[in-house]
């Protein structure tokens, strides 16, 4: 029995995705079973030494024991500001165009408080990173889902949003390459959303944490590229991934002036900015050698290589992506997204995530993320091979 009433934002909430995945995971493992967990997008590679000791200098000089500033230290927005111009082309002003996040989870999830009011209507994907749909509850709007249909590349049809939500629309979220269904964009699918925008004054989202992590010579691209982008959006981006570097909580978002001056707003009223020698950690992961970003996309064509054979040879239908650590998998025929995730966890010891628990339209697909060892891969097609689906 509860003593007290939760908010009404609370019980809006859908159900955590991987809670009752961990509640199955912690069944299986008292029986003594062994777990391959394929199924969180958390690296297992680690922070590559030169950025720990760099945050090891940064910890032992009292100056950043004291609150750093709340948009960011200004060594790491023009570092950033740099690293823009270098990757993408894009020119951004430190000052006013870039803001350092706790995470690019959390400057996405207090994004909406600054431009959606109460009965406002954000354009969500689906399926999608659920902090899209859940901050746009917290802020009191609507989520109008946009399907990701394979028959579109997994991207939205922007077509087939009613004009009257269009109208009411005052937030657009996007990510790729895209969680869960490794998908990507090209340059001409960012223009119509730059169109899309300015034609319904909509301020453009763009999670693009992924785009250091693609495979065979791809390089993704980035929103702010596009010509008039920086007018409608901004875009969120990640140490996590390109860095190994998920649990220091370090990220960006950088673009459209106004958006990030409404962002850091509510930022500076919420929390005390990120732990300036983690910041200057992250200058040196951007500014330092990258040849482990190098190494790390190696390791992962490795095992997306493997797992993509191993899957197909198991009878499994998949597209090999072009970015991303996850593989987007269809179910086989007579299973539904959740049946097939715990029938592989009962018989096998595998953890994958069902792609219904990202939206109603994953229906039909499981995602593997490709975050354990060749070995522990290996074992897993095995297992996989060794039952009848």
């Amino acid at each position: 029995m509860e003593i007290f009433e939760k908010a009404e934002r609370l019980k809006k909430l859908p159900p955590y995705l991987f809670k009752e995945i961990d509640r199955k995971k912690a069944a299986v493992m008292a029986k003594g079973v062994d777990i391959i967990d394929l199924g969180v997008g958390d690296p297992d590679l680690p922070t590559p030494p030169h950025i720990i000791e760099a945050l090891n200098r940064a910890v032992n000089d009292p100056a950043n024991h004291r609150y750093p500033s709340y948009s960011g230290m200004g060594g790491f927005k023009e570092t950033v500001a740099q690293w823009y111009g270098e990757r993408f082309g894009v020119d951004l002003d430190p000052q006013t165009e870039v803001v350092s996040l706790i995470g690019s989870k959390e400057g996405i999830a207090h994004f909406p408080l600054a431009f959606i009011n109460p009965g406002d209507v954000a354009l969500v994907p689906t399926p999608a990173y659920p902090v899209y749909n859940i901050a746009t509850l917290f802020a009191g709007g609507e989520s109008f889902f946009m399907p990701l249909l394979s028959e579109n590349r997994f991207l939205p049809d922007l077509d087939a949003i009613p004009n009257e939500i269009a109208s009411r629309a005052r937030v657009m979220f996007i990510n790729y390459p895209n969680n869960p269904t490794s998908a990507v964009a090209d340059p001409e699918f960012f223009s119509r959303v730059v169109e899309f925008a300015k034609e319904n004054g909509i301020v453009v989202c763009h999670d693009a944490a992924y785009t250091e992590m693609a495979f065979d010579g791809y390089r993704p691209h980035s929103f702010l590229e596009i010509e008039g982008a920086k007018e409608v959006g901004l875009e969120f981006h990640s140490l996590s991934k390109t860095y190994n570097m998920t649990g220091w909580r370090i990220g960006f978002a950088v673009g459209n002036p106004e958006a990030i001056e409404g962002l850091g707003a509510i930022k500076s009223n919420i929390d005390s900015g990120v732990f300036q020698a983690v910041q200057m950690a992250g200058i040196e992961a951007i500014r330092g050698d990258q040849s482990c970003v190098k190494e790390m996309i190696e390791v992962y064509t490795r095992r997306r290589d493997l797992m993509v054979k191993g899957l197909a040879d198991a009878g499994f239908e998949l597209e090999s992506p072009k970015a991303t650590f996850y593989l987007w998998v269809k179910v086989p025929e007579g299973y539904t997204s959740s049946g097939l995730a715990t029938r592989l966890l009962e018989d096998t010891g595998i953890v994958v995530t069902p792609g219904n628990g990202f939206g109603e339209p994953g229906e039909g697909f499981f995602r593997i993320a490709l975050t354990q060892k060749r070995e522990r891969l290996s074992e897993a097609i095995e297992r996989i091979k060794a039952i009848s689906l």
